[in-house]
């Protein structure tokens, strides 16, 4: 899987991580879709570094993706403390992008087929965007694969949506990108209740700030505590170690 109009590379830890704006990645979707171009597409954040750390099998299929964008204020600052000026020009955060994906699918009426999260929120995307064309949807909880590519070839979709945990979603594109009939592969995360309008994100400031994932703490301890209260400092550590070995 490999695309001549993904821009270069840059290397953090053992991911290699495209340097885009939202602009930029925008226009690489409209590029494959419109030129029938098949691209996958995933995300590279705080997270994805740490379980690529330890995790050879996740390394490969997150790097063998067309294009890796980066995500969130951690992999932005490690970028700059490894490369100064030469790392990422601007912060990148998925949940604004999938907003702004948002209304391309709107302009450009393309289709779109959500795999992830609960029927609930699933319902909700429709209901809360009822002028764009879901093909078809699957929670990401109870799925046969086999059932779900056939699912997805038989509605056409211009974009898959593949909202699962990482490494789960990196690992299903991996496996099963040459069996699936669509233009673009992106995975989300939670992204799909961005598209529901669900996702807590706090105020404003906290955004600018680079702090959402202390809301996402606060507001389900249970589930981010590891991520973060142990993740951050151990990414940083990784970092700076990388910085000065």
């Amino acid at each position: 899987m490999n695309i001549s109009h993904a821009p270069e590379k840059i290397q953090i830890g053992k991911l290699n991580i495209n340097p885009l704006d939202y602009d930029s990645l925008l226009k690489i979707i409209r590029g494959a879709i419109e030129k029938i171009d098949k691209t996958s597409i995933a995300y590279a954040n705080a997270n994805s570094f740490n379980i690529a750390y330890c995790n050879a099998a996740f390394k490969e299929n997150l790097n063998g993706f067309n294009v890796i964008h980066p995500d969130g204020i951690g992999i932005f600052i490690a970028s700059r403390l490894l490369y100064g000026k030469y790392g990422f020009r601007s912060r990148f955060t998925g949940s604004d992008f999938y907003e702004l994906l948002l209304r391309e699918i709107r302009q450009y009426k393309w289709k779109i087929f959500l795999f992830g999260d609960s029927d609930i929120t699933l319902k909700k995307v429709q209901l809360r965007n009822p002028d764009i064309q879901i093909s078809g949807y699957q929670n990401g909880f109870i799925y046969d694969s086999a059932k779900l590519i056939e699912k997805i070839n038989e509605s056409t979709p211009d974009i898959l949506f593949v909202g699962l945990p990482t490494p789960l979603q990196e690992k299903f594109v991996a496996e099963n990108f040459n069996k699936i009939d669509t233009k673009v592969i992106i995975c989300v995360g939670d992204g799909i209740k961005v598209l529901a309008g669900t996702k807590i994100r706090g105020p404003v400031i906290f955004r600018k700030l680079g702090l959402e994932w202390l809301v996402r703490l606060i507001s389900n301890p249970f589930r981010y505590f590891r991520r973060y209260v142990f993740g951050i400092p151990i990414f940083l550590f990784r970092i700076f170690k990388l910085k000065f070995s």
